[in-house]
């Protein structure tokens, strides 16, 4: 991996030392220059004229999200965020008061708060010896109620990698629909849905896929898409064939909207295809390597706890200090030009309150990281943990 050319491409990194990738990551320059110029092609033109003209070049967006995760481009819905992708499935699945869900005990809260909101009774599946889900007991829960699996793949809090593709041969055979929270693995791990075995699969794209804030997708397969009518609808999504008849677009894009902002969605477009010429399966190789040697090296200082489980892990680094407030440590990380996140019990009631957790630091890497880097945050932390 040529990783002095992608920091080179990645104008953020002469800046600052950006371990917040699974927050934000920071755009290459063809992402910057693609939104830039749309818009500003935009006000010269007019919104619709540049629309026409460039229908092609967005068509084409469909076609590389297909491609990075290997579906039809008429699987996929372009969205303006993972949580509204997710819901889009989830509320056309109208589940109620005598239907059950089964989840993750890592579930993050905008998920959980929907299942409560459907009135369906929650099932939390127990985690294997190594904290990732345990697919065992999930398919001794399985039963005639049993209306959905859903889980996520990362979880936002950790870097755990839930046993996705195992999960999707167990809810194809029982015939449930499952519906995958990608929000952190897509761009950092290599996706193939065909192997994932999911009906539904939501993501972001100003995480790990380096594009625009406002921009995400979603694949429906079809077995699960002909199912549905989205709670809501409009022109674009559904056409008006008669003064009293409606019918429903048969692609992913019932799941869309008319109105949308066509530069960053561009930007999306940039982006997939920046990822794809790389190759996911590179990327995926170097940020678990970066990742894990963050973790090894955290856990030998004194005074810090990495919280990390699972057999399986990725990117998302979390850590404590002892002493200290995590929030207090991001701040001196701040100050000396490092980003980083932190966790906290209101994102993931179920694991926080289950093990005790902490709020903790998350420091998330990218493929555009270097060795250097962490070596800078580590010494960085060292100094914090001395200083108390």
């Amino acid at each position: 991996m040529d990783v002095t050319r992608y920091r080179a491409e990645t104008p953020g990194c002469a800046e600052v030392i950006h371990f917040n990738n699974a927050g934000s990551a920071l755009p290459p320059a063809v992402v910057v220059d693609t939104v830039v110029d749309y818009l500003r092609e935009e006000a010269l033109r007019g919104g619709y004229e540049l629309a026409a003209a460039t229908r092609k070049r967005f068509e084409d967006v469909y076609s590389s999200v297909g491609r990075m995760i290997n579906s039809a481009a008429t699987d996929i819905a372009l969205t303006d965020n993972a949580t509204r992708s997710w819901q889009a499935v989830f509320y056309a699945l109208r589940l109620g008061p005598g239907d059950k869900i089964l989840t993750c005990r890592s579930e993050y809260a905008s998920n959980a708060i929907a299942y409560l909101q459907s009135g369906a009774e929650v099932e939390v599946v127990a985690d294997d010896e190594t904290g990732q889900l345990d697919v065992a007991d999930l398919e001794r829960r399985i039963d005639g109620r049993v209306k959905l699996i859903s889980l996520n793949h990362v979880p936002t809090h950790s870097g755990l990698v839930n046993p996705a593709e195992e999960v999707g041969t167990i809810a194809e055979a029982a015939g449930i629909p499952f519906l995958l929270d990608a929000c952190q693995s897509a761009g950092q791990l290599d996706l193939d849905v065909t192997r994932l075995r999911c009906d539904a699969l939501s993501t972001t794209g100003r995480k790990y896929l380096r594009a625009p804030r406002g921009t995400g997708f979603l694949y429906v397969h079809p077995r699960l898409r002909d199912r549905l009518e989205p709670a809501m609808l409009d022109l674009h999504s559904a056409t008006w064939t008669a003064p009293e008849r409606y019918e429903i677009d048969p692609t992913a894009k019932r799941f869309e909207v008319w109105e949308r902002n066509f530069g960053v969605t561009l930007g999306l477009g940039a982006a997939v295809d920046y990822a794809l010429a790389i190759g996911l399966p590179a990327i995926e190789e170097r940020v678990t390597a970066l990742a894990a040697r963050l973790r090894s090296e955290l856990a030998s200082l004194p005074g810090v706890t990495v919280h990390d489980l699972g057999a399986r892990r990725c990117g998302i680094v979390t850590f404590s200090v002892a002493g200290l407030p995590s929030p207090e440590v991001k701040d001196k990380l701040a100050a000396a030009g490092i980003n980083t996140s932190t966790t906290h019990r209101t994102s993931a009631q179920y694991e926080f309150t289950a093990r005790d957790l902490p709020e903790a630091v998350r420091a998330s890497v990218h493929y555009y990281n270097t060795d250097e880097e962490i070596s800078t945050l580590l010494r960085e932390i060292e100094r914090i943990t001395a200083a108390g």
